[in-house]
């Protein structure tokens, strides 16, 4: 997947509630929130612990390492968007799912292999906003999977 234009490309916009997020992100950090109460470790950002409901939660970089779970290759044109484009799932170390598009690899079936390592990658796209994708890992010897 590659940027065509920049300018087409839907942004986030940063919340309070994930405001933690998207200065990870510009610092090259995939930031996850755990409960100091249950441990549950959860994405997307929030206030309080889905499991238990606790406020009492901490802001930590992951290790942006993560595995294919699940996708779909989008053929249909995107003005932002060059080619085909894979809309993903991946299912991250810590625990947590997260959707994302998959960068740095072929936009094919045989390439996008379910369970296939993975790790995050950062664009800047403005002042503010820095989006996580993610990559496979090299294999041994620099080629990817």
């Amino acid at each position: 997947m590659q940027l065509a234009d920049r300018s087409k490309l839907p942004v986030p916009v940063p919340t309070p509630e994930t405001e933690h997020f998207w200065t990870g992100t510009k610092a090259g950090e995939l930031r996850l929130q755990r409960c100091n109460d249950c441990g549950t470790i959860y994405f997307p950002p929030r206030p309080f612990c889905p499991n238990c409901l606790s406020k009492s939660v901490e802001v930590f970089a992951a290790s942006g390492n993560a595995t294919l779970y699940s996708y779909v290759i989008n053929e249909r044109p995107h003005p932002a968007f060059e080619g085909p484009y894979s809309i993903a799932v991946v299912q991250l170390e810590e625990g947590p799912r997260m959707m994302t598009n998959l960068v740095n690899v072929a936009q094919t079936p045989e390439a996008l292999v379910l369970d296939m390592p993975l790790q995050v990658v950062f664009e800047v796209i403005n002042d503010d906003i820095t989006l996580p994708y993610f990559e496979p890992v090299p294999a041994p010897g620099g080629v990817s999977s």
